[in-house]
């Protein structure tokens, strides 16, 4: 065992599940209580098309997928708040586009789409010093973002408008949340890869959700369920030889399962009936 996380890949990749399952896992609160749960799926493709991007113009995929993912980020606020839309209604517009451009990339690709297939699908194992620079610098800036502003944040989750009508500047928190999703997702796509990284944002959070009613503990959390889906995941996909990215989503996922089953809030739903 010693001897496995002796091996510098293994090092990143546990490093990587870290910051990942962080970043993750307190976006992730945002998403689940704000009720935005397609924002992972729209930004997701949005990063997806810009590495697509990246590849067909030859410059480096994360760039490229930092640029879009934060673009559909800033179209989300804008439409949801000029358009007088649902910001579901504004995020699944958004996605739809970003979709349509990420195929459009992927068949304007020349040669084997091997490259295409890793951003999709992910692999911790294979993430490189660079990637981990990214990982890093995102994940500080989000714990940073979260504890500078906790308090506007929080206002922000309960209430946007009523946030803004104390005087908390509301629109700029929500915004900056927002690229912060986008962020976390652009740097996260070797990691857990671009079709099961909304999973990753959804579930840990979720299962916080589950298990208590502070927000601050929520934030918490979800943030160790990320490392620990990241984690656990990394060893089962390295001893069983099964895929990275979905190992991490399936345990993820079992998290959420448990933490539901536990639910205080599931057994006063079932008394309240």
């Amino acid at each position: 065992m010693w001897a496995i996380l002796g091996r510098e890949f293994m090092q990143h990749a546990l490093v990587a599940g870290l910051c990942a399952g962080i970043s993750c896992g307190l976006v992730g609160v945002f998403v689940v209580t704000m009720h935005l749960s397609l924002l992972g799926v729209c930004v997701a493709h949005a990063a997806f098309a810009g590495a697509m991007l990246g590849i067909w113009l030859d410059f480096d995929p994360i760039w490229g997928a930092l640029a879009f993912s934060l673009a559909a980020a800033a179209f989300v606020g804008p439409l949801a708040d000029r358009g007088q839309l649902n910001p579901d209604s504004a995020v699944g517009i958004v996605f739809s586009f970003m979709l349509g451009l990420a195929f459009l990339f992927v068949g304007l690709t020349p040669g084997a789409k091997t490259q295409a297939l890793s951003l999709f699908w992910g692999n911790i194992l294979t993430v490189t010093t660079t990637d981990l620079a990214y990982l890093v610098a995102v994940a500080a800036l989000i714990v940073l973002f979260l504890v500078l502003f906790f308090k506007e944040i929080q206002a922000v989750v309960c209430h946007r408008r009523v946030a803004y009508s104390v005087g908390i500047p509301a629109t700029v928190v929500f915004y900056g949340l927002l690229f912060a999703t986008g962020a976390t997702v652009a740097v996260s796509l070797r990691t857990v890869g671009g079709l099961l990284i909304y999973s990753l944002l959804l579930n840990p959070a979720a299962a916080a959700f589950q298990l208590t009613y502070s927000l601050k503990r929520m934030f918490i959390l979800a943030a160790a369920f990320g490392v620990f889906s990241c984690w656990i995941g990394l060893a089962c996909s390295y001893f069983w030889d099964l895929p990275t990215g979905a190992t991490i989503v399936i345990t993820s996922s079992i998290i959420f399962a448990v933490a539901l089953a536990i639910s205080p809030k599931r057994r006063m739903s079932s008394w309240r009936i």
